[in-house]
């Protein structure tokens, strides 16, 4: 009897198969989407981490630590010979770090005492073609440049050929006199003496870094403790720490993201597995009628599940591979997000995390058919076989308290604080309140819909929709449940991105407030000549300079950015003030930081910091910055200069004089530049700059806008699938009505009435669940991951767009699906009938 009955089960789950392919398909689909989109943003993530730790690695060498410099300024040179004496150092290689541009392609510059490389960081030091028979100072020539393969083939040149280099303000003839075999092939480097590099590029006496090998089992608290203020130390370890947290964040999203968007694959199988589940309930009740246990009905619904799953997760994979490829291609390793903006990456593949993310798939796909299952199991097959209707009685009151414990749960894990930085309970809250708002959905549907069940008399379709589903909020809720998680995802992220870009608009409008903007990409800047023969042009009223440098606070964070300005007194209107103080140490220099550097170190206005500059400062205010991440620093350009002697200039904010042309005067200032630097300086109206900075903003949230559309294709097709089966499975109950003198006419009403309805509940509930869960996104997650605030905006268009698009697309496949249904002839419609 059992065998008869496991024989007949198997006949079913193929014939289930093989009826409803489209069913199975579209929640293979859902699985793979959701595998393929985390695949696909791991193995992005994995390649441009891999590749930029890499990069770090060659151009840092094999030295057992390192000396950095905290600034581009450098630290004196005076302080190599206290680094190679202290004790603990077996040898130490003094290095110049220069950002240099051949023939418009940038290439790193390090200037190496290739005696001190040679021990310290062998990989670094460069060749001649024919190695030992050529002569071997060719290494100490002033004119001599070393190439990595990449660079050489970049630049399309060979040994023997001369170069322009220019780097620092300076442009020097360089002769390429052999290769850098230690190089990775992927890296831009080039090597020149180290004299060369401090002489002929305006470094004397500065260095960038010092590469220090030590002795055996020695500790560099000798190093620490004579470190002066503007250099820190650096291992591996830091290095890769700082590189991770760079772009951490911003990974660590796209991954959680994506892992909704495959938690919402796993409610669309339980909807689909559930309407399926519900039309074969009298078949497993008959089955086990025929011996097969209660774990036999749930084990074969899993096995459905779990096929389901190795299809998606497979297909995923596949997915995942073809978009992480392309988005390598076409976005880069940060998916335009300006992280790794100067690296190669190479596509990288992750055998682990395919594992990991196909085991994910399955987990989902599983999960979505064993729930069903079990309530199928728990069914007496004697009442089974009489009744297929909902499994929640109409006169009861439908539960409600596991949903809202779900919420409430979800509530006060977003009060949590971030665990490593990450905003982990941010989304675990995400989760709780998805899975409460699901859960509760049959209390919703019957709440919902009770006022209108309440007052018939629209008419016979109408009033029998209402009735239904009124009646039937567990058939609802299976309904609803693909549709509700879709649609709440792609709420959320709409929300969140719509007031990411709103607060990102209106910020630019406030800090772009100059006629015209002059910016020097990759010199020294303009020195106090240069300023005064600027400020001089015709049509200019007034110009005020500024200089941008990274500042390194601690080693194994990424360095935030110092900007000197001019900071007028009391209110500057360029800086938009979240708090500010006059009351703050007497002898210190005031300072203003932005909303990340607060978040990210604990500073508060008032109080002193420490800063790698001569001096003592003080937070004088905390300022809204939206384009720096990782934190910024104001300085009066006043006491810039005073604490570090740089009187150059990067950048210039220009208001023009009355009347004056804005075309005219940038030409003329173009032709005012130094010589050195006309190639380097670019000249952007605010209109240009605000435009250019949207559309890297929209670069940046690529995947998420992805992710949107993802949800609203799975949440609209959740419908069509939906919809379709359930009318399907309704065909005896048509076959009742069209007895008691229902028309086919009214039913295919009744049927459109019900999609229109299901549609207004799930979009209802979706885009209110999906509201609460921007609140997440926009005041737990982003602060916490990202540093910065900003208000809730709502895109209502889109809003309105998505219930519009479910209302019609439940309504017209219900439509579609009610006139296949009633094709057959009424008596052979009920003749199945037990």
């Amino acid at each position: 009897m059992i065998l008869a009955a496991r024989l007949a089960l198997r006949w079913l789950i193929a014939g289930e198969w093989r009826a409803h392919p489209a069913r199975l398909a579209l929640t293979a689909v859902a699985i793979a989407i959701g595998v393929g989109l985390g695949f696909a943003v791991h193995l992005v993530n994995g390649s441009a981490l891999s590749s930029f730790e890499g990069a770090l690695r060659t151009v840092n060498g094999s030295a057992d630590l390192r000396v950095t410099a905290t600034s581009p300024l450098g630290f004196d040179e005076a302080f190599y010979a206290k680094v190679a004496n202290a004790p603990g150092v077996a040898d130490a290689s003094p290095v110049v770090v220069l950002r240099a541009t051949i023939a418009k392609t940038r290439v790193t510059l390090l200037g190496l005492d290739v005696l001190r490389a040679a021990q310290v960081t062998p990989s670094l030091v460069g060749m001649t073609p024919v190695g030992i028979d050529r002569r071997t100072d060719a290494a100490f020539d002033g004119q001599a440049l070393f190439l990595s393969s990449a660079a050489m083939l970049a630049l399309r040149t060979s040994p023997g050929s001369m170069l322009t280099v220019t780097a620092n303000g300076r442009t020097v003839p360089l002769v390429v006199a052999g290769a850098l075999p230690g190089i990775a092939e992927d890296e831009m480097i080039g090597v020149i003496d180290i004299a060369t590099a401090q002489w002929r590029f305006g470094r004397l006496g500065r260095l960038d870094r010092i590469d220090v090998k030590q002795q055996d089992d020695v500790p560099a608290a000798a190093l620490t403790a004579i470190l002066p203020r503007d250099a820190s130390i650096g291992t591996a370890t830091s290095d890769a720490t700082r590189s991770d947290a760079l772009s951490r964040a911003y990974r660590v999203n796209l991954d959680m993201l994506a892992l909704v968007a495959l938690l919402t694959g796993g409610f669309l199988v339980f909807s689909a597995q559930s309407l399926s589940v519900a039309r074969r309930l009298r078949a497993f009740a008959l089955i086990r009628t025929l011996g097969l246990p209660k774990s036999g009905i749930i084990a074969a619904v899993a096995l459905e599940g779990l096929m389901i799953g190795v299809i998606g997760a497979a297909l995923g994979l596949i997915l995942g591979y073809a978009l992480a490829y392309g988005a390598l291609t076409r976005f880069g390793g940060d998916f335009g997000a300006g992280y790794f903006a100067d690296g190669s990456v190479r596509m990288r593949f992750a055998p682990l995390a395919a594992i990991g993310f196909f085991m994910l798939g399955l987990l989902a796909a599983v999960a979505g058919s064993v729930l069903p299952a079990r309530i199928a199991a728990r069914a007496a097959p004697a009442a089974a076989l009489r009744n297929t209707g909902d499994v929640i009685d109409p006169r009861t009151p439908v539960p409600w308290r596991a949903a809202a414990i779900l919420i409430v749960f979800g509530g006060g894990a977003a009060l949590l604080p971030p665990i490593g930085r990450l905003p982990l309970f941010g989304y675990a809250s995400m989760a709780l309140i998805l899975s409460g708002g699901i859960a509760g959905m049959p209390w919703f549907a019957r709440t919902l819909l009770a006022p209108l069940a309440r007052r018939p008399g629209r008419g016979i379709a109408t009033d029998l929709a209402v009735r239904h589903l009124h009646g039937a909020p567990g058939q609802a809720a299976t309904a609803l449940c693909g549709i509700v998680a879709s649609t709440a995802l792609m709420i959320a992220m709409a929300v969140m991105v719509t007031s990411f870009r709103g607060a990102v608009d209106d910020w630019l409008g406030q800090i772009l407030s100059d006629d015209l903007y002059l910016r020097v990409d990759g010199g020294t800047g303009f020195d106090p000549a240069a300023q005064a023969t600027l400020r001089a042009t015709p049509g200019v009223a007034s110009v005020a300079f500024s200089r941008q440098i990274p500042l390194t606070i601690k080693p194994d964070r990424p360095p935030v950015t110092l900007i000197a300005r001019p900071v007028a007194k009391g209110v500057d209107p360029s800086l938009k003030l979240l708090d500010t103080t006059d009351d703050f140490p007497a002898g210190t220099t005031p300072v203003w930081i932005s909303e990340p550097a607060a978040r990210l170190y604990g500073w508060t206005v008032g109080t002193p910091v420490m800063l790698p500059l001569a001096g003592r400062y003080a937070v004088a205010g905390i300022w809204r910055d939206y384009a720096r991440q990782q934190g910024a620093i104001v300085i009066r350009d006043t006491d810039y200069a005073r604490v570090t002697g740089d009187l150059t200039r990067t950048e210039a904010a220009i208001t023009l004089a009355s009347g004056a042309d804005p075309n005219r005067v940038a030409r003329a200032l173009i032709t005012r530049t130094p010589r050195a630097l006309a190639n380097l300086v670019s000249i952007a109206r605010p209109a240009t700059l605000r435009r250019y900075a949207l559309e890297l903003f929209d670069r940046s949230f690529a995947v998420t806008y992805l992710l949107e559309g993802v949800a609203i294709l799975v949440g609209l097709a959740g419908v069509a699938a939906t919809m379709s089966a359930q009318t399907i499975a309704r065909t005896r109950e048509f076959g009742m009505l069209r007895h008691i003198g229902v028309s086919k006419h009214q039913i295919v009403a009744m049927l459109a009435s019900e999609g229109a309805l299901l549609g207004l509940v799930g979009g209802v509930a979706g885009i209110a669940l999906g509201g609460v869960m921007a609140q997440v996104l926009v005041h737990v997650i982003n602060p916490q991951s990202f540093n910065w605030t900003m208000a809730t905006r709502v895109p209502w268009t889109i809003v309105a767009s998505v219930a519009i698009a479910l209302v019609a697309a439940a309504a017209g496949t219900a439509t579609l699906a009610g006139r296949r249904a009633i094709a057959a002839d009424a008596v052979r419609m009920v003749r199945e009938d037990w």
